[in-house]
């Protein structure tokens, strides 16, 4: 694959910087219009072409990758929204030899189904969910965690090298979408557990300065602290640029994919129910550093 053709779907936060490195590097770039993409702009200006519909969009990829919300998005792009035709799909105009990158985050039961179909259209498969956030994303160092063969990987890595500083191969297919959720679990379980502390020292007259400092010091110490650093003493959410909604969707999968294993799962409960009182409290669309001062009015209210 000297100079393969490039179709993405999904330029939000993520995907826009995936994007931009992309067509930096010199590959040819087809990304789809829709209303959820962030300002094509800068994209257009390296020579990013857009396409209306997700057949036009595949028709000509050889690589197709797609960075949307969750499963459900996955298989409405590929296998066409629900009711709608199969033909409405990507997978029916790609090319046989073709390779479907998913790097949303993604349920593996959903993922398995997946790739089979898409192997049964003649093309290949990789669930490449991401970790770290837009800011990497735009710096071209993100980490990838790529389940399925390693030929299709090695096929793929210059694409994904674009905008990857780390490719971990995590085995076969499904086990990307499963080390991504793993990841996301311990991630956002952290960031819960920090801000219901955080609530608890400033509701007893704890200072925010010296909660950060101490725990940066000790056992607290680590990147979950460091990205509620910005809100803990400033009330900024920018450094954790990740959305209370699609927190709640990921443990919701986790949760999911602990249950079908019949692995322990009452910690997790208690972080999705968390994530799922600020969801109702806050909004969706509330970043997800805002759990901080939600938690702490929550401590208010039941006094």
């Amino acid at each position: 694959m000297s100079s393969p053709r490039i179709a993405l779907v999904g330029v939000g936060l993520m995907g826009h910087g995936i994007a931009m490195n992309i067509a930096q590097k010199g590959f040819a770039l087809t990304v789809l219009e829709h209303p959820g993409n962030q300002p094509l702009d800068r994209l257009k200006a390296q020579g990013v072409r857009s396409a209306g519909s997700v057949r036009e969009l595949a028709q000509d990829a050889d690589i197709l990758i797609l960075c949307v919300t969750g499963s459900p998005q996955v298989e409405a792009v590929l296998l066409g929204e629900p009711g709608a035709a199969s033909e409405t799909g990507a997978l029916a105009a790609m090319k046989p030899g073709a390779v479907v990158v998913d790097c949303s985050t993604s349920l593996p039961q959903s993922t398995e189904k997946i790739a089979a179909a898409v192997s049964k259209a003649g093309c290949d498969f990789l669930d490449a969910p991401m970790t770290r956030t837009p800011k990497e994303a735009e710096e071209g160092r993100l980490n990838l965690l790529v389940g399925g063969n390693a030929n299709v990987l090695a096929r793929c890595l210059p694409v994904l090298r674009c905008f990857a500083e780390n490719v971990t191969h995590t085995g076969g297919t499904g086990t990307g979408h499963r080390m991504k959720l793993l990841h996301n679990y311990v991630s956002l379980g952290t960031v819960a557990l920090i801000s219901e502390a955080a609530a608890c020292a400033l509701r007893g007259g704890v200072g925010a300065e010296v909660f950060a400092d101490v725990l940066g010091k000790g056992g607290g110490g680590g990147v979950a602290l460091d990205r509620l650093r910005p809100y803990l003493l400033d009330k900024d959410p920018s450094g954790l640029k990740f959305f209370m909604g699609n927190a709640l969707k990921d443990m919701g999968y986790y949760v999911a994919m602990a249950n079908q294993e019949r692995a322990p799962q009452d910690i997790a409960d208690s972080v999705h129910d968390t994530f799922a009182r600020a969801v109702a409290r806050v909004g969706a669309q509330a970043l997800v550093p805002e759990l901080v001062s939600m938690l702490e009015r929550a401590e208010s209210d039941n006094t």
